[in-house]
């Protein structure tokens, strides 16, 4: 019965964890470039009463043994990186990645990675990101610019009022063998890892690396139905571990009282 007490608590622990997420993902559902999370989980240790396999007294061979299982742990928090939604906004700077890749911004002097591409311009012309950080390479938009075309493969181009283009450079994109081995700062910004590996310099549209769209934004790939579901799901296995830790709580109680 002890035994059936904390392997109930490990589950009430699991399942906590498990809400936990799941109010993150909704909290972010209008988040741009938010990727949802999934916890995972394993089984712990066995106790073996009875190893299957053995020989009994008589010569015999027990066919299956008695493996008493301890509960459950997380074994990881981990980014799903479908692919969003798009919302068109006709915003210049809007960039939307369609397929594989990250943009890569500083951030003080280190380097960080975004799907979130809300670009602004600061004061210098700087394309950034809301919170100030450069996107990397650096594109500086002129002053006297009127309009700014990006194509899918990167190329910012700006426009004099005399309607005179002027190529500002490529905007590179960067990939990760492992993507989901990435640290999540908050702020829609990600640092490599060594689960994640090095990040990979590619040209848009090229050797499997996505392609950008200007005047759109990639929201979240949060699925509100989907979070409701492992929502009730979650909370639903949360009471049935309670009421097992009642019931065991019963049985010991039971116990208890023969002597009287």
């Amino acid at each position: 019965m002890l035994r059936g007490l904390w392997s109930a608590a490990t589950g009430m622990a699991a399942q906590q964890l498990s809400i936990d997420v799941i109010s993150n993902n909704l909290a972010n559902v209008n988040t741009v470039g938010f990727k949802k999370s999934r916890s995972d989980f394993q089984d712990l240790m066995y106790q073996t009463l009875n190893q299957a396999g053995s020989i009994t007294a008589e010569g015999g061979e027990i066919p299956a043994g008695i493996h008493i299982g301890m509960g459950t742990k997380p074994v990881g928090v981990q980014k799903m990186f479908m692919q969003g939604d798009f919302k068109e906004t006709k915003n210049e700077l809007d960039l939307s990645i369609e397929g594989k890749g990250f943009f890569r911004v500083l951030s003080g002097e280190e380097e960080l990675y975004t799907r979130s591409g809300n670009f602004k311009l600061d004061s210098e012309g700087n394309v950034s990101t809301p919170s100030g950080d450069r996107l990397q390479p650096e594109i500086t938009i002129p002053t006297n610019t009127v309009s700014i075309t990006i194509d899918k493969t990167g190329t910012v181009t700006a426009f004099d009022p005399e309607g005179t283009g002027i190529s500002l450079g490529v905007i590179e994109l960067y990939t990760f063998s492992n993507p989901s081995g990435l640290f999540s700062l908050g702020r829609n910004l990600y640092r490599p890892t060594d689960a994640s590996g090095e990040a990979i310099s590619g040209t848009p549209g090229l050797d499997g690396v996505g392609t950008i769209a200007q005047g759109f934004l990639e929201m979240s790939n949060v699925d509100v139905v989907e979070e409701m579901v492992s929502m009730i799901i979650a909370q639903r296995a949360y009471e049935i571990n309670s009421k097992a830790i009642q019931t065991a709580d019963n049985m010991l109680q039971m116990a208890n009282n023969i002597k009287r």
